[in-house]
C-alpha cells in the first residue's frame, strides 16, 4: 500500500522515502479497532458455562417455574424435580421455619425460595461457612412473585445466610 496517498504529515512512505501524514483519526480508529480485538478473549472468558442447579418443586407451582426462568436468564443451567421439596429440605437440614415453595441445591449449598440469581452468584463467588441462603414464604417483589398478575408491588424481604446450626444472619435486605 503506498503510504503517499494519505493526508500530509508524519509517517514516511518507505517506497520514495519521503514524508506523508497519517490522520489522527485513522490512528485512533486502528488503536480502537486493536484493543477490541484484544478485548474478544476476555469477552469470551466472561460468557462461562452454566452453574448447575438442582431444583425440588412442585409441579403446579407458577412461581417456581417464573424462578427458574429467573435463574436461566442469570447463568444457572437448572434441573427441576417436580416431587414437592419438603423432604429434600429436611434432608439438607434446612429447618422448615425458614422454608419456602421451593428448594435448590448449587455448589454444595441450599437455596430456599426465591433467593435472587445475584445473591447465589456472590454466594458461590464467597464461599461462607453455612448450609445456604434462604428467603422464607413467598415475599411479593422477589424473583418469581414479581410479575404482571403482583401489579408491581414489591413487599420488603430479606435473603437470610443460614448457619449450619441453623441460625441465622441478613445477607441482602430487600426494600
Amino acid at each position: 500500500m503506498c503510504l503517499h496517498r494519505a493526508a500530509p504529515g508524519a509517517a514516511f512512505d518507505f517506497s520514495e522515502d519521503r514524508p506523508v501524514k497519517i490522520h489522527r483519526r485513522h490512528t485512533l480508529q486502528w488503536l480502537a479497532g486493536t484493543a477490541a480485538a484484544a478485548a474478544l478473549p476476555l469477552a469470551a472468558q466472561k460468557r462461562a458455562e452454566p452453574i448447575a442447579l438442582e431444583v425440588w418443586k412442585d409441579a403446579s407451582c407458577g412461581c417456581c417455574g417464573d424462578w427458574i426462568v429467573h435463574m436461566q436468564q442469570n447463568g444457572f443451567k437448572v434441573t427441576a424435580h417436580d416431587s414437592g421439596n419438603n423432604a429434600v429440605r429436611a434432608r439438607l437440614g434446612l429447618p422448615a421455619k425458614l422454608g419456602s415453595c421451593h428448594t435448590a441445591l448449587i455448589g454444595g449449598y441450599v437455596v430456599e425460595g426465591h433467593v435472587h440469581a445475584d445473591e447465589v452468584h456472590r454466594l458461590l463467588r464467597e464461599k461462607p461457612q453455612a448450609l445456604g441462603l434462604t428467603v422464607p414464604g413467598m415475599p411479593v417483589g422477589s424473583p418469581g412473585m414479581d410479575g404482571p398478575v403482583y401489579g408491581g408491588r414489591r413487599d420488603k424481604y430479606d435473603t437470610l445466610l443460614v448457619r449450619r446450626d441453623g441460625s441465622t444472619s441478613v445477607f441482602k435486605q430487600h426494600s
